[in-house]
């Protein structure tokens, strides 16, 4: 990577090299067609000088050769049907008809014509500049032509000259820039140097400069960061057990994700790899089999239904689809699926059977089964469902939840550390909590370490 004096220098040269081609083309171009149009009048100017000593008389090969020694320049004289009359620079004999040479017909409609091109006789370029005029009854043609080479030699030589003054410019403003620069760089390294402190223990939280405005803002920024970030040092002590525990609870939830999806997806592929392994297999073992990898599917598709609810809860995008339901109703089919899996386990539900509330049957289906299957997880006695018109309620009888776990236990992902029943997402509490937010109704608890808890709805 260049340094700063460098990467001004680059573009310096590159502005001095862009300067210079557009102004010498410029230069050139317009020099060039001044220096055209100036020798075009001056041999238009001689022309006419050479027309008024023509007559009769006038010997014309003579004329044509005192005009090559004395004004260097190369006399055509040409009659009306293009046969040469004269030629200082070659014998005319040889020549051919110029009756169709560009400058010729030009010169026989306008009475003048030029031509640029390069002549063979002398081969170097030439202007050729005609005149048309008539003496003694006679039409004649008179031509100068005169080398562009030395109108080329007088551009070059201004060219020089502009060269010149641009380059002292140059010298000028690169000076002047260099010294700019030297300043910038020392302002641009105690700006590093103040950067650099920020990385140390010891930092530096104060910078100034009084070189220019923009150095001004930038520094009295730098010490404005400075400020803000030993501010943030001193509060990060604060913030690093948040972030031990929230790892932790991280570690926990992959682990519980992790051991819930573990144990379906096992039985799935321990039976179905019996079942590839053995084609004479007991039909009766294999719908046995085959009901396993089912239910077990069943599973794995309701945990990630837990989890896509979980979700949507939390991000607020669940709808509602409430009706009238019948809470009783409600209540003991939940009681009826749940008691399939806990066998000889008793539930009394008392209340009001006719009892209806306003709710997402779906959503609180899922709110009174998760209340009543805790109450069988965490308790071996008979479990209680009361109903009233203001509220319903589960209570149990079993390990009780702790004081520190109540602040907790409606968190996402959050398992009570007492809870020997660890084969859990920790997202029954949260789901019931949010759908009942979702509904404008409360959910309280009441639970004592080893005597039970009670779960209550509130409409």
């Amino acid at each position: 990577m260049l340094k700063f004096h460098q990467i001004v220098l680059r573009k310096f040269l590159t502005l001095f090299l862009s300067l210079f081609l557009i102004v010498g083309g410029i230069v050139y171009y317009w020099t060039y067609e001044f220096y055209i149009a100036s020798s075009k009048d001056a041999l238009t100017q001689d022309i006419e000088l050479l027309s008024l000593t023509i007559n009769n008389d006038t010997n014309l090969d003579k004329l044509a050769l005192d005009v090559k020694k004395r004004l260097h320049l190369r006399l055509t004289l040409i009659d009306e049907n293009g046969n040469i009359l004269a030629e200082s620079h070659k014998d005319k004999t040889t020549m051919d008809n110029h009756k169709y040479r560009d400058e010729i017909m030009q010169a026989r409609e306008d009475g003048i014509g030029y031509k640029i091109r390069h002549s063979k006789t002398l081969d170097k370029d030439l202007l050729y500049v005609v005149k048309k005029f008539t003496i003694h009854n006679k039409i004649i043609y008179i031509r100068l032509a005169q080398e562009i080479n030395g109108i080329q030699n007088e551009i070059f030589s201004l060219g020089l000259k502009i060269l010149a003054a641009i380059i002292i410019f140059f010298i000028a403003v690169l000076m002047a820039s260099y010294k700019v620069n030297k300043e910038i760089e020392y302002e641009t390294n105690k700006i590093v140097d103040f950067l650099k402190s920020l990385t140390k223990k010891k930092k530096s939280t104060y910078i100034s400069s009084d070189y220019s405005q923009e150095f001004a803002y930038i520094t009295n920024l730098l010490t404005k960061v400075s400020q803000i970030i030993v501010k943030k040092e001193k509060q990060k002590s604060k913030y690093t057990q948040r972030l031990q525990e929230s790892n932790k609870q991280k570690d926990d939830i992959i682990s519980a994700i992790s051991h819930e999806f573990k144990n379906p997806i096992a039985v799935v592929n321990g039976y179905s790899q019996t079942l590839l392994d053995d084609t004479d297999i007991n039909p009766n073992i294999r719908k046995k089999f085959l009901e396993k990898i089912y239910k077990n599917g069943v599973k794995l598709s309701e945990l990630i239904d837990t989890l896509r609810l979980s979700i949507k809860l939390d991000s607020g995008q669940q709808d509602l689809k409430k009706r009238k339901i019948n809470l009783y109703k409600l209540l003991s089919e939940c009681v009826d699926n749940i008691k399939i899996n806990y066998h000889n386990r008793e539930t009394i539900i008392s209340g009001d059977k006719d009892i209806t509330i306003e709710a997402d049957e779906t959503l609180f289906g899922i709110v009174a089964c998760n209340l009543i299957e805790n109450a069988f997880k965490y308790s071996e006695d008979e479990v209680h469902i009361n109903i009233t018109k203001d509220s319903f309620e589960v209570v149990d009888t079993g390990i009780g939840i702790s004081k520190k776990d109540l602040e907790n236990i409606t968190q996402k992902f959050y398992r009570a550390h007492t809870n020997k029943w660890n084969n859990s997402l920790g997202l029954g509490l949260f789901l019931v909590n949010n759908i009942v937010n979702l509904h404008g109704f409360k959910l309280e608890v009441e639970s004592i370490e080893n005597e039970g808890s009670t779960f209550r709805i509130k409409f």
